[in-house]
């Protein structure tokens, strides 16, 4: 996902490259608070391969910029599961379409430790300098499948990760599922980019 900047009647703008539906609402939601619109755009880059969500943020931020030549903002998601020694990490996006919410269950009901913790990255590029914001939240693995789910997100229908419903449950109720509910991640950006 991929930020660009602008501004438009006092309002900094940041276009967001992503298809992610969810992420979008995430960052409007946050940012607007800040005076930060969020624009969706598309382009396309070469995500790395790497076990460190972190090092595939700034990899990600480095390589938009040489696309686009303009400031730009990156955010990745890692999930981190501790009963299976951190699986899978930075892998998330195909181990997740890899395994249905059936093979999971499946995986953790021989653990105990049900917890699942998820990673949310941001990482800017202005041609100099290179910034990462980062926060993590803990969810945990319950027994059943339940809500709906998106082909490529296998966590969704088993996992909660704040209140009584899983990120499945909490789409179909609001349209967007979040892996925190205060969305710390997107805050340390907005105050950080709201005052340069």
């Amino acid at each position: 996902m991929l930020f660009i900047f602008c501004y438009n009647n006092h309002m900094k703008q940041v276009l967001f490259a992503t298809g992610n539906l969810r992420k979008i609402q995430e960052a409007s939601k946050t940012l607007k608070m800040y005076n930060i619109s969020v624009k969706p755009v598309s382009i396309k880059i070469d995500e790395i391969q790497h076990k460190e969500s972190i090092e595939i943020t700034k990899a990600k931020a480095i390589a938009a910029y040489k696309v686009t030549h303009k400031p730009v903002v990156v955010s990745d998601t890692s999930w981190e599961i501790p009963a299976l020694g951190g699986l899978p990490g930075g892998y998330m996006k195909d181990i997740a379409t890899w395994l249905e919410s059936e093979d999971w269950l499946c995986i953790m009901s021989r653990h105990k430790d049900k917890t699942i913790k998820c990673h949310e990255h941001i990482a800017y590029f202005d041609g100099e300098e290179l910034r990462h914001f980062s926060a993590s939240y803990s969810g945990k693995f319950i027994d059943e499948i339940k809500g709906r789910i998106d082909s490529s997100e296998s966590f969704e229908r088993c996992v909660i990760m704040y209140g009584d419903k899983t990120m499945a449950e909490q789409s179909a109720d609001s349209g967007v599922a979040s892996a925190g509910e205060a969305l710390d991640h997107w805050k340390q950006f907005g105050e950080w980019f709201g005052k340069i």
